[in-house]
């Protein structure tokens, strides 16, 4: 669990002003929340998020945990041009003033080694606090810490990873045959693990248990990712906001200007499969 309360957390200063526009003018938000990138791995769309990138900008960025997945890159290599170009994209939005704050999570936790550090112009943290233009405390952590099968039974959970990336790609297959058909996207993946009532069960302990952390520490909410299943919504008088993934819901969570909050589902706006696009 973590330590402290709110009142030991700083919330981040102002970020500086936006330098210039992005080639394509992409919409600009306060911030922008996003985890699970999972580079390294097969599923992994990171064209999607380098396309989605071009669309949107913010003055700060959280990369909230799992942007690499240090598992799978240990036991096969797998690093196409796409992945390049997402890393080469937030470098360049970082010279160019974009404030980025990089979470570690449980499959990049080789990077919690340099917490507090910069690389790049991305800085390393645990986990921060952020205050929102209304006024409202938002603890944003990857979330592996409130899962008691990272914490306390690591191979139970890299054997999980393991068969989500088998889910994965038996959902690539499956819907190669409905685009033929001339069937739109389904995700199969995600509708096997809402079916599965463990696997429900588990996501709601997990929400209730990081409420808890919030509501210890006195915070207004959390934004949080590791389960792969985006929300935002409220919980009692607590605000809940979970990323999602960049795996197969491909969403980002926005902040405008006022402070209101929206989930972005970015392949519900450009369809399931961008084209490969550079870092500029």
């Amino acid at each position: 669990m973590l330590e402290g309360t709110v009142a030991d957390l700083h919330p981040l200063p102002p970020a500086e002003g936006i330098l210039a526009e992005e080639p394509e003018s992409p919409q600009r938000f306060r911030t922008l929340f996003i985890s699970d990138v999972h580079l390294g791995t097969w599923g992994c769309k990171a064209e999607n998020l380098v396309d989605f990138l071009r669309h949107h900008t913010a003055d700060t960025i959280y990369l909230v945990g799992d942007i690499v997945d240090g598992w799978r890159l240990r036991s096969k290599w797998h690093w196409p041009q796409s992945h390049n170009d997402l890393v080469q994209k937030l470098l360049r939005l970082a010279r160019k003033g974009r404030r980025i704050i990089y979470i570690p999570g449980n499959h990049d936790e080789v990077f919690r080694s340099y917490l507090g550090l910069s690389f790049g112009g991305i800085t390393l943290r645990g986990h921060a606090l952020h205050r929102t233009a209304d006024g409202r405390s938002l603890l944003v952590l990857h979330g592996d810490e409130f899962d008691a099968v990272v914490l306390y039974s690591k191979w139970i959970a890299r054997l999980g990873a393991v068969l989500y990336d088998l889910l994965v790609l038996a959902n690539h297959g499956f819907n190669f045959v409905r685009r033929k058909l001339g069937f739109g996207y389904w995700s199969l993946s995600a509708f096997v693990k809402h079916k599965v009532k463990n696997i429900v069960a588990f996501a709601s302990r997990f929400e209730e248990a990081l409420l808890r952390e919030v509501r210890r520490r006195g915070a207004d909410g959390v934004v949080c990712g590791h389960i792969h299943k985006a929300d935002l919504r409220m919980a009692g008088d607590l605000l809940y906001a979970n990323t999602g993934d960049w795996i197969e819901s491909c969403t980002a969570l926005a902040e405008r200007y006022d402070g209101s909050l929206e989930l972005i589902a970015w392949t519900e706006v450009r369809g399931p499969a961008a084209k490969p696009a550079s870092a500029a």
